[in-house]
């Protein structure tokens, strides 16, 4: 009901021990190293912006969403926070049976979803397909005060607004066919295409002033963004089943071409005050990946409670960025090239797997043991200029898993397993966008991988109405890369004076001399900070007090500490060469939580309901305060169940804010605060072909109880 006529970003933000911040970035348990994968595949570009996917996705294509807080050896070692695995919709009823879903909302949100089904008893037919149009306005400000480095006193101040208006026209269509070739084989091929047009439009103003807070100027930054994605992928899947019992061979292929080109004029004016001229400037940034996988499992079962599994994963990844950025001369009229936001990066990927691993039940106790090989060979080139950086190492990753039934409604499970997180995409490329030219991120391209040991200790248990299902855990991660703040020597001046300056609000006079006003460029970028400890206890309650109200609750506690220390160079005002060292050692403390409701009311109406809160966080450099936030929806069956209608709110008190505090000692102050999307209220229709919502239920129960049945055994 929450998520009807959203995308699959707003699915996930709705999955006990996930979130999805205010950029896109989802967590699992607060730590966004988490893998995404959409039917077990990698989900995008080689970990570019998996964000930009996950809300072109319509919502009503998804199944079902794996959690997998702790993976076993079978799994890809990628991803130091889990692993979290969209299943899109593949029908099983027999016949022809589907769902149509038409929405529409305000700020504009409209779309169309099918997902039509076609089974016989040789073959199933399945397909997705979906539209949507939607406009996101979102904004920002960031307020900074710039200190002198040797005194920490106050500078000057700059505060910075920013307005957004993301416009996303994405189609995605689906198409796949599932093979009966007799009672033991079954061949599944399917395609899939996704294209996302739109462009992004950023009104920037940047008010200046002295340490004594007069007035200097107001600029203004325009930025015009242009985007086009297109995603094509291929895949082949042949299961072969030996026997009733399990033991069956499976083996996967696929194939996918992803183009991501971005195109953005930006402009810069002076509205108040005296400034330098106009500046005009235009970035072009596409991107280009190649990627082939190749997969096979077996799985061999070994008299009623024991279980043998090994297989082999390649994965092939050819990424290319070619970042441009020129200024406009104003004296020649020729463009000139920026070469401080020019390149073109090569990131290669090959990574070889092989896994093996071995669990038996005996009486109440079940374990599995594992090991998985990964041998990888990454290559990050900036080819313009002539910079080339191979990486090549190869890991064992083992993974342990004990369980204890105490009885059918409790057990206890603790779990270990080692992970990897491979910097790609954005972090690794030095450039950056210039929708603001005095806080720019950058990426780092010698980032190296960090890698975790994850332990978690598991327990169960159902008292008749009630489940709870709670768990302690720690991360150790070596290498751990974290974004930091600073100066890089880099100033935008300014010349200002030769007439008074017009304070807007005020209309205050103040005559000037001429002068240059430099204001500093601040650079967020990745680094291999620090050692990492992440501990923390999650609860999950599931609570049916009557039979038309079930309530569910998520609450997690963690302490995250790190330890390390940095030293950068650079040059400053006075053109010195400064070495600033700064301590990053810090304790932090977070929680998060989530409550949601649903009542089932007469006349065959649901009402859901549920509020989100995330407690202020200690960063390295300063904090991120907590946030509140709340959603509702209300639907209604008719047409025999076959219909409902939908009315969701998505952040109600429109409050959903990320709040950002940076200090940077004898460099700059800041506060900012970044909503990326305003409150959404969507009206949403769907009509379901020959399976009424009963049935659908009754298939996802199923899909469910199959998954119990069949699926991984232990740590699945």
């Amino acid at each position: 009901m929450m998520v009807k006529g959203g995308t699959v970003s707003d699915v996930l933000d709705n999955v006990p021990s996930l979130s999805v911040d205010s950029e896109g970035n989802v967590a699992l348990r607060g730590n966004q190293g988490v893998t995404i994968l959409i039917d077990g595949r990698p989900s995008t570009l080689a970990g570019s912006n998996v964000a930009e996917v996950l809300r072109l996705l319509p919502a009503d294509s998804v199944d079902k969403v794996e959690v997998i807080t702790n993976p076993s050896a079978r799994y890809d070692a990628e991803g130091g926070g889990g692993i979290v695995n969209i299943i899109l919709k593949k029908g099983k009823a027999d016949g022809f049976n589907g769902s149509i879903t038409a929405n529409t909302g305000t700020p504009d949100n409209h779309g169309f979803a099918a997902n039509l089904n076609l089974r016989s008893t040789n073959f199933n037919f399945f397909s997705n397909l979906g539209y949507n149009y939607r406009l996101n306005p979102g904004n920002s400000f960031t307020n900074s005060r710039y200190l002198n480095e040797d005194t920490n006193e106050t500078e000057s101040f700059t505060n910075e607004t920013r307005d957004n208006e993301r416009l996303r026209k994405g189609y995605n269509a689906s198409f796949g066919l599932e093979w009966f070739l007799d009672k033991t084989i079954t061949w599944t091929n399917s395609v899939n295409f996704r294209r996302n047009t739109g462009g992004n439009k950023v009104d920037t103003y940047f008010d200046n002033f002295n340490a004594d807070g007069s007035f200097i100027n107001r600029i203004y930054r325009y930025n015009n963004q242009d985007d086009r994605d297109v995603n094509v992928n291929f895949s082949s899947s042949l299961t072969k089943k030996f026997n009733d019992n399990g033991h069956e061979l499976r083996v996967d292929a696929s194939v996918s071409k992803s183009i991501d080109d971005e195109n953005a004029v930006i402009n810069n004016t002076t509205l108040a005050g005296a400034g330098s001229a106009d500046t005009f400037e235009h970035t072009v940034n596409d991107e280009k990946q190649d990627r082939q996988l190749l997969q096979a499992d077996y799985v061999l079962p070994i008299g009623e409670n024991t279980r043998f599994e090994a297989g082999y994963r390649g994965s092939f990844t050819t990424l290319e960025t070619d970042a441009q950025a020129e200024r406009l001369n104003p004296t020649t009229g020729v463009w000139e090239d920026n070469l401080n936001f020019t390149n073109f990066l090569q990131y290669k990927e090959n990574v070889n797997a092989l896994y093996a691993q071995y669990g038996s039940k005996i009486n109440k106790f079940s374990y599995m043991f594992g090991l998985r090989w990964e041998d990888s060979n990454i290559d990050v080139n900036l080819i313009d200029r002539n910079e080339y950086n191979n990486k090549r190492y190869n890991n064992f990753f083992p993974s342990a898993f004990l369980n204890y039934e105490f009885s059918e409604s409790s057990n206890v499970s603790l779990s270990y397993s080692r992970r990897i997180n491979r910097p790609r995409g954005r972090f690794l490329n030095p450039f950056s966008g210039l929708e603001s030219n005095i806080n720019v991120f950058r990426g780092n391209p010698d980032l190296d991988p960090s890698m975790t040991n994850a332990f978690d200790l598991g327990y169960l248990k159902r008292w008749g109405k009630v489940t709870l299902n709670t768990s302690a855990y720690l991360n150790i991660t070596t290498d751990s890369y974290q974004f930091i703040r600073r100066q890089n020597g880099e100033f935008v001046t300014q010349i200002v004076g030769g007439e008074d300056i017009v304070d807007p609000d005020t209309g205050e006079i103040t005559p000037v001399d001429e002068l240059d006003v430099r204001t500093p460029v601040t650079t967020t970028t990745p680094i291999n900070l620090a050692k990492e400890y992440r501990f923390g206890l999650e609860f999950n309650i599931n609570y049916n007090p009557f039979r038309w109200w079930r309530i569910n609750s998520n609450f997690n506690f963690f302490r995250n500490q790190t330890d390390g220390d940095y030293t950068f160079t650079y040059i400053n005002e006075n053109n010195e060469i400064v070495n600033d060292y700064q301590n990053f050692d810090f304790t932090a403390y977070a929680w998060t939580t989530r409550i949601n409701s649903k009542i089932n009311l007469p006349w065959k109406i649901d009402w859901q309901l549920n509020g989100n809160y995330e407690g202020t966080q200690k960063t390295a450099q300063g904090s991120r305060r907590g946030v509140a936030s709340a959603n509702t929806a209300l639907s209604k069956d008719f047409l025999k169940d076959k219909a409902t209608i939908a009315l969701n709110v998505q952040d109600i008190f429109n409050s959903r804010k990320m709040k950002i505090e940076t200090y940077i000692p004898y460099n700059v102050q800041s506060y900012g605060e970044m909503q990326w999307r305003e409150r959404q209220i969507t009206l949403s229709f769907t009509y379901r072909f020959n399976m009424t919502k009963a049935d659908r239920q009754k298939e996802q129960q199923q899909n469910r109880q199959q998954q119990d049945d069949g699926g991984e055994y232990m740590g699945g």
